[in-house]
């Protein structure tokens, strides 16, 4: 929007020099939220462990077919015990996007779909850590697993999620 030569603020200003340009102000909010959350010793911690996460689970294609998998059977069995409903636009699959400062929503749309899918990245890491094929793989897996399973992370996780919430609205 404010690109030197062909941007929308270039173009207001030279068709009217006295305009002010204000920043959409949402977008401000949002920007600073993130980044004041990040320079906070426990959501630094938090988001660095989502990045982990990430990293660990969401770089392989082998991995989001294992994420698939196991939620796809979670799904079914909710289903079998009418735990879930079914209809248009519901039980749709979650993916595990790596949060941007500039996108929009991203990093609660990424804490939400955690979140939902908490017990079946749980489970995939401790595949991982049991039957991975190297021994960096396993670790890092092991040790994410260490870095979710304290109420710390949860609490944190949530928290957030509930802040992102509000501007995300």
């Amino acid at each position: 929007m404010k690109g030197e030569i062909n941007g929308l603020k270039t173009l207001i200003m030279d068709d009217t020099p006295n305009a002010y340009y204000v920043h959409c102000f949402a977008h401000q909010l949002q920007l600073t939220l993130v980044s004041v959350a990040k320079k906070n010793n426990e959501c630094g911690w938090l988001f660095d462990t989502l990045g982990t996460l990430l990293n660990v689970v969401g770089n392989s294609c082998k991995r989001r077919e294992m994420i698939r998998d196991i939620q796809a059977q979670n799904v079914a069995r909710s289903l079998e015990i009418c735990e879930l409903e079914t209809g248009s636009g519901l039980n749709q699959e979650l993916g595990l996007k790596r949060p941007g400062d500039t996108r929009w929503g991203s990093h609660y749309k990424t804490l939400q779909n955690v979140m939902n899918l908490f017990p079946t990245l749980v489970d995939v890491l401790v595949m991982i850590g049991k039957n991975g094929s190297n021994a960096d793989g396993k670790a890092k897996a092991q040790g994410v697993v260490l870095f979710l399973e304290p109420f710390d992370f949860v609490f944190m996780a949530q928290l957030m999620s509930t802040i992102f919430g509000y501007t995300n609205e």
